[in-house]
């Protein structure tokens, strides 16, 4: 593939190469699978482009609210061809913090187009509704012929539009099938990785961050044109989206993306889908892997063949030697090469992955591990927060200039590491110098005060809580919640705790490791005064926090040191 000066120009070359090759594979209902063509997938693309351009989008902000399959790929990719910015989110779900995200993350980016689904379009007006965003022409996508272009839009008078207007307009103008005219400076994407759901912070990645990430996945995954690349990482952050979407698309290879909350609640069904639908490479958090390897049966890894597994990539979350070598172990009689398993490190704002044990340094890649507080580089073996700069690495975020200049240019992770004989491995998360809080739970990030806001809507008798992790801002989450009883029965207090743990799953799609249900005023003292986290955690770590009723599921232990991978 030739130097290009964008990505889009790389995927539209890819696909006249790769015409009658298979571009997706996507799990169907009933156990089968949808396959979508090179061609068909980029005549979809260049119609949703089209589309697109008829409306001045080059430059402009774009909200893809789509469900991960054919129509979310095309989406993106006609973004990408139009010079478009896109802002991908999840497709709403009965989740209320999700759907303040989604409005928040509009309104902050001031989103001009939406890209959705038919059976999306009603609640995303809604959803933009609640910040003002009305006026915003929406597309379903589903609706728009491959083979069919929008006519030039003349937009109407302002007082005419009071809602978002969803568009499935095919008639039949000849557009411009060109990319766009975009530079390696060109924003391509603003991924929302990071922040509250009241407080959302879109890190910026470039065109030119995005050619600099497919060359380095090739590098530290070892894909190629043969490669089915394939996983649940959710597709509105940068591992799922860039490293499981865009990535084989660019090589020419077979993206088989899986839905998501199926596949992380049962680790046991994502080693099936990779098994039936061949994947060679993979990315998942050390919780799954150590899920696979504690609850996997011996009849259920019987049927599998893992053998065409080239790269399993351990990544997300501080990596445990332990972990590696059960899962291994436990993988081996279905087939798992050895080497297969590989730990690595990706930090959000990348695009998307920096680093795999035995892969070599990624060009231009430069990490420092700093004092969060004092910002002066840690010696070997101090813990610190990663900072990264780079190619591959977002300039900042949206709206926030400053965020790489007081740092000399580096971008700061808000990730614990260390640095020993030229290596970095990941720890855990730091909540110091000013970065927002923010835990990750089974490869997912958390924001405690999003969990705790929604435990407190939750009702009586339930009050306030305190949320975090037993690690360094990762590992089995603890909640600590207040209840209005002191006196209530074993039984009604074992109800409470399952109301609780139920909240986090339905809401976040996390498990709750461990549930404490304490008097009131063990959280808020003074009738406004919250407990700080880092307090209440060092309490609970010390044994010193005294529950009316406690409850702990069953979870894989904490690492107690990373593996030499997820490193440089």
């Amino acid at each position: 593939m030739h130097r290009h000066t964008n990505l889009a120009e790389a995927l539209m070359d890819r696909a006249m190469l790769c015409a009658a090759d298979e571009a997706l594979v996507y799990p169907a209902e009933g156990g089968g699978e949808q396959r979508i063509g090179y061609a068909a997938l980029d005549a979809h693309a260049r119609a949703v482009s089209a589309w697109l351009r008829a409306r001045d989008a080059p430059g402009r902000r774009v909200l893809l609210v789509l469900d991960p399959g054919p129509h979310a790929a095309a989406a993106l990719l006609g973004c990408l061809y139009a010079g478009a910015v896109a802002v991908p989110v999840p497709a709403p779900t009965a989740s209320r913090t999700e759907a303040e995200r989604t409005a928040a993350i509009a309104k902050d980016a001031a989103v001009d187009l939406v890209l959705t689904e038919t059976a999306h379009a009603t609640e995303t007006s809604r959803r933009l509704s609640l910040v003002g965003r009305t006026g915003i022409t929406c597309l379903a996508v589903d609706g728009l012929s491959p083979h069919a272009h929008p006519a030039p839009y003349a937009p109407a008078a302002p007082h005419t539009r009071t809602a978002p207007h969803t568009a499935s307009d095919t008639r039949t103008a000849v557009p411009d099938t060109t990319p766009a005219r975009t530079t390696p400076d060109s924003l391509a994407l603003l991924a929302y990785d990071a922040g509250p759901a009241t407080a959302p912070r879109g890190a910026l990645i470039t065109h030119g961050n995005l050619l600099a990430a497919m060359s380095a996945l090739c590098q530290a995954l070892g894909t190629g044109r043969r490669s089915r690349i394939g996983g649940w990482l959710p597709r509105h952050h940068t591992p799922g989206l860039i490293g499981q979407l865009l990535h084989p698309l660019w090589l020419g290879a077979t993206a088989v993306p899986l839905p998501v909350r199926p596949h992380l609640a049962d680790p046991v069904a994502w080693l099936h889908a990779l098994s039936r639908h061949g994947i060679t490479h993979t990315v998942a958090p050390d919780t799954c892997y150590a899920r696979c390897a504690a609850e996997a049966t011996d009849e259920q890894l019987a049927g599998l063949d893992l053998s065409r597994l080239r790269t399993a990539l351990n990544a997300a979350e501080p990596v445990s030697a332990a972990t590696m070598a059960a899962f291994h172990r436990r993988c081996a009689v279905a087939g798992l090469r050895p080497g297969a398993l590989v730990a690595g490190y990706a930090p959000a704002q990348a695009a998307p992955f920096l680093t795999a044990e035995g892969r070599g340094p990624v060009p231009g890649l430069d990490l420092r591990v700093a004092d969060p507080a004092t910002r002066r580089p840690q010696p070997d073996g101090m813990a610190g927060e990663i900072w990264v700069r780079g190619p591959a690495v977002a300039a900042g975020h949206w709206g926030r200039p400053r965020d790489t200049e007081a740092a000399g240019g580096f971008l700061r992770t808000g990730d614990l590491g260390i640095a020993r004989d030229g290596e970095v491995r990941m720890t855990g998360r730091t909540h110091a110098g000013g970065l927002a809080d923010s835990l990750m739970v089974g490869g997912m990030t958390l924001h405690p005060q999003d969990v705790e806001r929604e435990l407190l809507r939750c009702g009586r008798p339930l009050g306030s809580a305190r949320v975090f992790c037993a690690g360094p801002g990762t590992g089995p989450l603890v909640v600590v919640q207040e209840v209005g009883t002191a006196g209530g029965s074993h039984a009604a207090l074992a109800g409470l705790a399952g109301r609780v743990r139920e909240c986090v799953a339905e809401e976040f799609g996390a498990a709750t490791g461990g549930v404490l249900l304490v008097r009131p005023g063990t959280v808020r003292r003074g009738g406004s005064h919250k407990v700080p986290r880092a307090t209440l955690r060092e309490q609970f770590l010390r044994g010193e926090v005294r529950p009316l009723y406690q409850d702990f599921a069953p979870v894989p232990p904490l690492p107690r040191e990373p593996a030499a991978g997820g490193v440089v």
